[in-house]
């Protein structure tokens, strides 16, 4: 038998009324193809038809079965027949009296084991004994369809007919309905469409890049693995390592040259300070060799594009090593896919993510050698001359510490009575001649180097306290020779370290640090090229997938943002969305009604019974619900990219008005609970938007791997975006909140019926754990059609089946209860949970027969069918 994961729809089809327009394969292929496509979903490979037919339509209708069962597909086709009313010649017209009939006749083409017969008599709508309904009344026989049209249900319900005799059997059914309202359920998925997308900001705001520990693997060798890349960017033996070397030795030498002018006999004798200028001459012609060196690199390392092989041909001529790729770009698709997946999980938004793919790109982006060229300015002789003359614009500040020995050796050295007084000069001159002599030394030009005062001052200012003190303390004269030779010494430190701080001074000022940053500078620069070049071609095609990604991904979020558009308001009369208006059942006459009946009912409460079971889906449900005709079926206004708007989908159940002025509508063996919504249900349903976006997207990472994500691949991948996005919708609306989406996210579990509707689930527990018997369902089967069942009890096979998603609460509802947890169905529909009998038919009733010829039956008009003598010649001795 076909599994229900192998089954992904269930193609219905109504032969009660035109089933004339069937005749050939090509309209049965053309109508499997306009349901599936509405729903957003391919040829079947395991086709399931749930046929709609009346007793008498099995004869009538066997060209149709004959081309159902012939339907070419890769597996097996599978056909359920839901027969609804009596048998032929059972019904007396007007007085709707049932007459007993012992026999269901079936063409030899049903009796295949891959086809079961479901022989629904009576619907039993009524909830009192007073309410009349028809034998097939339309809104009980649109829930009973849709619930056989769940794929779980009709794979299983198929089985056990094949355990039965004939798989023939007459149902009787429990339903419990939870779902929410429609507006309830529109306002969610907009809000769900829009939380999904994310705002749209205008021009991609700048966002900070996915830490590099979260990034995937292969993304984060191309991000880091570059940085970790500026040590042995030149060769040892190339034209970039010689020329930075003899410039780097030339800077050490004037390096020396300068500890050798700070010390004393670089304050007397000039040799020193020229040998000084001679290396930062030097110097200053070997930077400009390595900085032009350096130009004719960014030159040569790509121009307006991307880093190239030959670029990188050409760094190698000037000594350059560009490290080799390692392989890094061979998973980028695989990465771009984990990164997505990852940013989708954390429940950011489309557009969140794509400015996440925007900014990756911009990092891992190789930038060209021409792109770098402007920095060169930072390091070229004028900006060399201009730093130097920035570090030179003032002498060095005075530390307080040579103020301080300034003042004690001027002290020191005035402690003389008159006339030994004159001594107290010696160490004040001593600063001044100083000061002199070195300006002169470090003169630039004609200008000589500024000096400061500081040291001079605090000289004198010591010798004058120091004279005052002696004239009033008187002291002995071998105390002012001690405090002189005291405060030489003083000055001589001093004097040093004057010295030293100006040097460096007036070094700085010829460049020696504006020199060695600028070697630096130029240095890095060529790191940072070596750097860009290695794997250019892999980060280009990163940062071109990245981007890629990124449209696609805002496409995607535009699309998302009409899907929540609200939908235009329907005119009257412009096509309703009927439970089951896949075939426009609603707008054709009862199968069981003859003329006589249908014209003697003139009661306008009894007569237009379509148009008080049409339900108009869209949010304003004051228009014209007799909308089911023919030619108006799925009328309504397209949704986005030419999609069914949700109005124009076949509607649930839910979606009909069974309260109404005139009372209750809903068959008797069906309880709805209604809720509002629960608190996770917008975030449930945009991650569930987050799955169908990342499975429409699993083909366009193919095309990354590839090297194929142009704008062919890009296109498609936009398309099923759209495709996919409206059959999320599709699958809401037919199957319900609590059903999983088509592509689940196998780490996320599934919220609670609390969480997504707001109803408990015990309810559901109790239904489906009920005790098996014959209480506890209705027999949808008229009192005649009852004396043809079987009289044995156990001869009835049960289905107890509940929504998958509820199936730990239910389970946990039943062991806290005590109850015996059996083995229950549960199904990919959110919206069903109850229980199904399977009565079989006594033996004797069902006659299969081969029919002497075809008698065109599906062109016998509605009158045809109402006459029981109308029927296809059997020969008695082809009965089987």
């Amino acid at each position: 038998m076909t599994s229900p994961e192998d089954a992904t729809a269930v193609v219905r089809l109504d032969l009660r009324a035109g089933a004339a327009a069937l005749a050939t394969t090509q309209a049965v292929r053309d109508r499997v193809a306009e349901q599936l496509g509405r729903a957003g979903l391919p040829e079947p490979d395991y086709p399931l038809f749930l046929v709609t037919d009346t007793p008498a339509g099995l004869t009538d209708h066997q060209l149709q079965y004959e081309l159902l069962s012939g339907y070419r597909a890769v597996g097996e086709t599978r056909i359920l027949v839901l027969l609804v009313g009596s048998s032929p010649g059972s019904y007396a017209g007007g007085e709707e009296a049932y007459l007993p009939d012992r026999r269901l006749v079936r063409p030899t083409t049903l009796r295949a084991s891959t086809t079961g017969l479901v022989w629904a008599g009576d619907l039993r709508s009524a909830r009192t004994a007073l309410d009349r309904r028809e034998p097939d009344d339309p809104a009980s026989l649109a829930v009973l369809v849709d619930l056989l049209s769940v794929p779980d249900v009709f794979v299983r319900v198929l089985e056990n007919l094949r355990k039965l005799p004939d798989s023939i059997a007459a149902p009787g059914v429990r339903l419990l309905e939870q779902d929410l309202p429609t507006e309830v359920r529109d306002r969610a998925w907009r809000d769900a469409l829009t939380r999904f997308a994310g705002e749209d900001t205008g021009a991609g705001d700048p966002v900070d890049i996915v830490p590099d520990s979260r990034l995937p693997e292969p993304l984060r060798a191309l991000v880091t693995g570059r940085d970790s890349r500026g040590q042995g960017h030149r060769r040892p033996d190339g034209q970039a390592n010689l020329a930075h070397r003899t410039c780097a030795e030339s800077l050490d030498r004037a390096d020396e040259d300068l500890v050798a002018l700070r010390s004393f006999p670089g304050l007397l004798h000039p040799a020193r300070r020229d040998a000084l200028e001679a290396d930062l001459h030097q110097a200053r012609e070997d930077l400009g060799g390595f900085r032009a060196l350096v130009e004719r690199a960014l030159q040569g390392g790509g121009g307006a594009a991307a880093p190239t092989a030959e670029a990188t041909a050409r760094l190698g001529a000037l000594g350059l090593r560009v490290p080799a790729a390692d392989r890094a770009g061979e998973r980028v698709g695989e990465g771009l896919r984990e990164l997505a997946g990852t940013l989708l999980g954390d429940g950011l938004a489309l557009r969140s993510v794509a400015q996440h793919f925007t900014a990756l790109a911009g990092r891992v982006e190789p930038v060209p050698g021409t792109a770098l060229l402007h920095r060169l300015a930072d390091h070229s002789e004028e900006s060399v001359t201009r730093g130097s003359a920035t570090e030179y614009a003032a002498p060095p500040r005075t530390p307080g510490a040579v103020l301080l020995m300034a003042g004690a050796a001027g002290l020191l050295g005035g402690l003389w009575q008159w006339p030994a007084v004159l001594a107290a000069l010696v160490v004040p001159v001593l600063f001044v001649v100083v000061a002199l002599l070195g300006a002169n030394r470090l003169r630039t030009g004609r200008r000589a180097a500024r000096w400061t005062m500081g040291p001079r001052v605090a000289a004198v200012a010591g010798a004058v306290a120091g004279a005052a003190v002696a004239y009033a303390a008187d002291p002995p004269l071998w105390l002012g020779g001690t405090g002189l030779i005291v405060g030489l010494g003083l000055t001589a430190e001093a004097v040093r370290r004057l010295w030293r701080d100006a040097a460096d001074s007036w070094a700085a000022g010829r460049g020696t640090t504006a020199l060695r940053t600028a070697l630096d500078g130029l240095d890095d620069l060529l790191a940072e090229l070596v750097r860009e070049h290695w794997a250019a071609e892999e980060r280009l095609y990163c940062a071109d997938a990245a981007r890629s990604v990124a449209g696609m991904l805002r496409a995607t979020a535009a699309a998302a943002d009409a899907q929540a558009a609200p939908e235009p308001l329907a005119p009257a009369g412009a096509g309703g969305s009927g439970p089951y208006e896949d075939d426009d059942w609603l707008s054709a006459p009862s199968a069981l009604e003859t003329p006589e009946s249908g014209a003697a009912d003139g009661d306008a409460d009894d007569g237009d019974w379509a148009a008080a079971y049409a339900w108009d889906n869209t949010p304003d449900r004051n228009g014209d619900h007799d909308a089911g005709r023919d030619d108006d079926r799925y009328g309504g206004d397209p949704g986005p990219y030419g999609a069914p708007s949700p109005a124009a989908y076949p509607a649930g159940p839910d979606d009909a008005p069974w309260e109404s002025g005139e009372g209750d509508r809903a068959p008797r063996w069906l309880d709805r609970e209604i809720g509002e919504g629960g608190p996770e249900l917008v975030a449930t349903l945009a991650g569930d938007l987050r799955n169908t976006a990342m499975a429409a997207m699993a083909p366009y990472w193919g095309a990354v791997e590839r090297g194929q994500a142009g704008a062919l691949a890009l296109a498609r991948t936009e398309q099923r975006v759209r495709e996919l996005l409206s059959a999320a919708r599709h699958h809401l609306w037919h199957y319900g909140v609590l059903a999983p989406p088509p592509y689940p996210a196998d780490h996320r579990a599934r919220t609670t019926a609390a969480g997504l509707l707001g109803t408990d689930s015990l309810r559901v527990a109790e239904l489906v754990g009920r005790e098996a018997d014959r209480a506890a369902v209705v027999q949808l089967s008229s009192p005649e059609q009852g004396a043809l069942l079987s009289r044995d009890p156990g001869a009835a096979l049960w289905i107890r089946f509940a929504p998958g998603t509820l199936q730990g609460e239910i389970e946990a509802a039943w062991r806290k209860s005590g109850s015996p947890v059996e083995e229950a169905l549960w199904t990919s529909s959110g919206r069903y949970a109850g229980l199904i009998r399977l009565t079989p038919l006594r033996m004797g009733v069902v006659d299969t027969v081969l029919p002497r010829q075809s008698t065109g039956g599906s062109a016998r008009t509605d009158a045809d069918r109402a006459e029981p003598s109308v029927h296809a010649e059997f020969r008695e001795d082809d009965r089987w």
